[in-house]
């Protein structure tokens, strides 16, 4: 491996299990290794399954392996990077009602709404909702909505780490 190494979690909050080798399979390709989950039951949602995978790559492994499962029916899912030497954190969100949502995040793990999105937000003062509009938008607000149920579900659930060889 070249370049700054970083790390993240993929959280599966909800997959169907017909579903499931294929994250398995999407998330080995991106990462370059085979990738076996330990899916749960996911209690927010019956009939559905949720796993965590803990990761270690080159900077960019979290948009790859967002876009990998991106668009996929029933599949709720979020990716973090940490920051590392020369780049933001990150955090992408994906809902099927929504499709994914991605925003910088700092070391603590806050979104971080960079000064153009706060200007836009801001130049929409004269009309309240919809400056509060914009500005739940920048913040992922209708994502954090949709996901928390599945988060809560999560808690306390194990992570495995796989790192990256080769």
């Amino acid at each position: 491996m070249s370049g700054a190494i970083t790390r993240g979690v993929l959280f599966v909050h909800s997959a169907p299990r017909a579903l499931c080798p294929h994250v398995e399979w999407a998330a080995g390709g991106v990462l370059g290794a085979r990738v076996s989950l330990d899916w749960t039951v996911q209690p927010a949602a019956r009939g559905l399954h949720r796993a965590e995978l803990s990761w270690q790559g080159p900077q960019g492994t979290g948009a790859r392996l967002a876009s990998a499962l991106r668009g996929w029916a029933h599949l709720r899912y979020e990716v973090t990077e940490e920051p590392s030497y020369g780049a933001d954190g990150a955090r992408w969100s994906h809902t099927p009602d929504l499709g994914i949502y991605y925003a910088m995040a700092d070391v603590h793990g806050n979104v971080v709404i960079p000064e153009d999105r706060v200007r836009a937000a801001l130049d929409l003062a004269h009309d309240p909702r919809a400056m509060q509009d914009a500005l739940d938008l920048a913040l992922g607000t209708a994502w954090d909505e949709e996901l928390e149920p599945f988060r809560y579900a999560g808690a306390g659930a194990p992570v495995r780490w796989l790192h990256r060889v080769g």
